[in-house]
């Protein structure tokens, strides 16, 4: 064999090794191209996602302080009549006795309502932040979950 076609031989070799390994290279750059694509949307679709439960979370929060505007109003319209009704009862007192026994059932009647005021102002309130923070924390379990099949 000649000097010429030797090389001619290592030349086609060499050319059709650097196809294979160039077309292995561009495969593989393709390949990473679509995951990282597809990451990205991804990535996009969960930040979406989570923007959405922040928006939730807010409106939730926007209703329940319109709730608590509304009761707190309704409970102070109460309060004051209630103020106007004892007043009433303590003008047509007519004797020391009658007093402290309208006083007692008065500060009875006050402490009960106050803690039965307090109960349901903390449960509801709870049950509030309960509703405030479900939308963001089904966005963590999303998030776990993606964790996991990730791993």
């Amino acid at each position: 064999m000649d000097a010429t076609a030797t090389i001619n031989t290592a030349a086609d070799t060499a050319q059709a090794e650097a196809k294979t390994v160039f077309a292995d290279v561009n495969d593989r750059a393709k390949t990473a191209m679509e995951k990282g694509s597809k990451m990205i949307a991804d990535l996009n679709e969960f930040s979406k996602g989570n923007l959405e439960a922040v928006v939730e979370s807010s409106k939730i929060a926007a209703k329940g302080a319109e709730d608590i505007a509304r009761y707190t109003s309704d409970y102070v319209r109460t309060t004051v009549e209630k103020a106007n009704a004892t007043a009433s009862q303590f003008a047509s007192i007519k004797s020391p006795t009658e007093f402290f026994k309208l006083q007692s059932e008065l500060t009875k009647q006050a402490i009960d309502s106050m803690m039965a005021e307090t109960a349901k102002f903390t449960e509801g309130y709870v049950k509030l932040l309960g509703e405030i923070a479900q939308p963001i924390s089904n966005r963590v379990a999303v998030a776990v979950e993606k964790v996991k099949v990730a791993a």
